[in-house]
């Protein structure tokens, strides 16, 4: 490493000086890596369980589309558009 010394004001040797700056930086930028480490870490944990959340809303929200689907073309068959109109009907006069 081909750095200088730095020299005081009073002439002696800013060796302390330079030090405490570099370790200074060192520490700043180790907290800024385990700060990141530890968001990585954390969204790695969640993740796995809201994509299956997800999928199984999106299978439910199928099935039940498929369901009310299958009971809007039963409703509008002739046959059970007889059946419940005589039922309605029986019901009416008792």
């Amino acid at each position: 490493m081909n750095t200088q010394t730095p020299i005081s004001v009073d002439g002696q040797a800013g060796i302390f000086r330079y030090a405490r700056g570099r370790v200074s930086g060192l520490m700043n930028n180790m907290k800024r890596e385990i700060c990141l480490l530890d968001a990585k870490v954390r969204t790695m944990d969640g993740a796995a369980d809201e994509g299956a959340a997800t999928a199984e809303y999106a299978v439910v929200l199928v099935a039940a589309t498929g369901f009310a689907t299958l009971l809007v073309a039963l409703l509008k068959s002739d046959v059970t558009r007889t059946l419940l109109s005589n039922i309605v009907k029986k019901s009416l006069s008792v």
